[in-house]
């Protein structure tokens, strides 16, 4: 009798229908010390979802948070966010939103749509809990180092040559007309900014269009996301006085943060003011630098 002729048995039929789990591969402590010391931010993250979901290895949560917490240290707000989910749900690990809420608000930071919608939901008992890699057994063993500062110049020293020699940032006229800068400049006294300055922002992240939306869910003329628009009271991103009052509260609060530094108010409104806290001043983000770069120079400087 041919092959093709014996009956299937029931694990035959739920082998071939893909029903049955993968093999799970034999626990090689020297294969995961091969994991753990790649460079490649994708491999790291792919088998960092497999350790945490038992694909094709024993799950283990715990080297799942070692890779997660190596690519969240170098600052990829994905595996910041797959932090937060552990510690949100208690994944293998004690639940802890104050935890949770630190990594969330780091890949937020970096304009994670998904990591601010999750800060929304948590209600952390401290507000600013440190970022650790904590694992199943409480211990930390992959603290989160000082902060890699990038010696760059910044955008003001770049305009003149020793930072003593430079003048404070210049405001001059923004030309808009219309509807929006209209209402900007009816509004931004209230909120003791120059009108101007919020004329050139609104310019730099939506072009004045008030249905702008950006892949990292930033909505409407000053892209508020999601946990800024929560933060300041705006009910309706879409509406343009209720955004354009959100974001004029944002940048009334960063002037004071930030002791009217024009400079780093921009940097904070587009990274963040916790990136620009850690770096000590405007972080070394490409989009950040090139972001106040622009409407400095809009601005006449």
């Amino acid at each position: 009798m041919s092959w093709m002729h014996v009956p299937l048995t029931v694990l035959g039929v739920l082998a071939l229908l893909g029903w049955l789990p993968r093999p799970v591969a034999a626990d090689d402590v020297h294969i995961f010390r091969e994991i753990v010391g790649e460079s490649d931010v994708t491999k790291l993250m792919t088998w960092g979802l497999r350790y945490r979901e038992g694909d094709g290895v024993a799950r283990n949560i715990d080297r799942a948070i070692r890779l997660y917490c190596k690519v969240a240290r170098e600052g990829h707000p994905d595996a910041q966010f797959q932090l937060g989910l552990i510690y949100a749900k208690g994944d293998g690990v004690p639940s802890d939103k104050d935890l949770a809420t630190a990594w969330f608000r780091l890949a937020a930071e970096q304009q994670h749509g998904r990591a601010a919608e999750m800060l929304l939901m948590l209600t952390p008992k401290r507000r600013y809990a440190r970022a650790a890699c904590l694992l199943s057994d409480g211990s930390d063993l992959f603290p989160p180092p000082p902060p890699r500062v990038v010696r760059r110049p910044s955008a003001r020293t770049a305009r003149c040559k020793a930072p003593s020699q430079c003048k404070p940032v210049q405001i001059g006229a923004h030309p808009a007309k219309g509807k929006v800068a209209s209402l900007v400049r009816q509004l931004a006294p209230t909120y003791r900014l120059n009108p101007n300055l919020v004329l050139a922002v609104i310019e730099a992240e939506s072009g004045f269009n008030p249905a702008a939306q950006s892949p990292k869910n930033a909505q409407g003329l000053m892209q508020l996301i999601p946990a800024t628009a929560e933060r300041f009271g705006v009910a309706n991103v879409w509406d343009p006085e209720q955004n354009v009052r959100g974001g004029m509260a944002y940048l009334k609060w960063l002037m004071k943060q930030f002791n009217g530094d024009v400079e780093l108010v921009l940097a904070a409104y587009n990274s963040g003011e916790g990136a620009v806290q850690r770096y000590g001043g405007v972080p070394p983000y490409n989009e950040t630098r090139d972001y106040v770069a622009r409407i400095l120079q809009r601005l006449g400087n």
